[in-house]
């Protein structure tokens, strides 16, 4: 599974979300979602949105997912440093 693969898999389950995921050998990922889903979750809620989102290729074609989730708001905070 390449990266944009994955990219694309996460954005179809968090609509309207921004994605950016990276990878040197298409089984260790590292990914930046930006999702309004994100908002009023804690650090694991939001991870688990993501997994939920990649459904069984976690564990078989992505051996590891490095995640930074983020609301809209914090991306911009981070942006406006």
């Amino acid at each position: 599974m390449n990266p944009s693969l994955v990219e694309q898999q996460i954005g179809a389950g968090l609509p309207g979300s921004q994605v950016v995921v990276r990878s040197d050998d298409n089984t260790h990922y590292e990914a930046i979602v930006i999702a309004p889903q994100f908002v009023g979750k804690r650090l694991l809620q939001r991870h688990q949105l993501v997994y939920a989102t990649l459904g069984d290729a976690v564990g078989r074609e992505i051996h590891a997912l490095s995640i930074q989730a983020l609301t809209p708001e914090e991306w911009a905070a981070r942006a406006g440093q």
